[in-house]
């Protein structure tokens, strides 16, 4: 019973290092995925009229930024931007925040959606 019990253990601890691993994401990756973004969306620090910046994102509160004008979905959803919450919006954006203004249908590969958060991590 206990070398079961120790086998499943060490089952789990696998499972979950290579989730964290497999979460962590590559920045450089992201940066060349973030190209599909840059239509509406920069990185210095100023809006587009389509889109916010997204320099600093992580860690910010949804809807926050002053010089852009979001939804009511957006501006209310009291969401703050971290890797999960970025993770659940980036898989599809009208699920996430309903009635939010993004056209972005999502990024449906998981790999895609880590890099680009691991990218979106380096702005500041």
């Amino acid at each position: 019973m206990r070398k079961i019990r120790m086998a499943v253990l060490a089952a789990a601890v696998g499972v979950a290092a290579f989730s964290t691993a497999a979460s962590a994401g590559d920045a450089a990756k992201g940066e060349k995925v973030f190209k599909r973004c840059v239509a509406c969306h920069t990185v210095d620090g100023k809006s587009k009229a389509t889109g916010p910046t997204l320099a600093g994102v992580v860690g910010r509160a949804a809807g926050s930024l002053e010089d852009f004008k979001y939804s009511p979905a957006m501006a209310g959803s009291g969401k703050t931007w971290d890797e999960a919450s970025l993770d659940a919006y980036l898989t599809k954006p009208k699920d996430f925040i309903p009635g939010n203004k993004m056209a972005f249908p999502g990024l449906p590969k998981a790999e895609d959606r880590a890099d680009v958060i691991a990218y979106l991590s380096t702005l500041k």
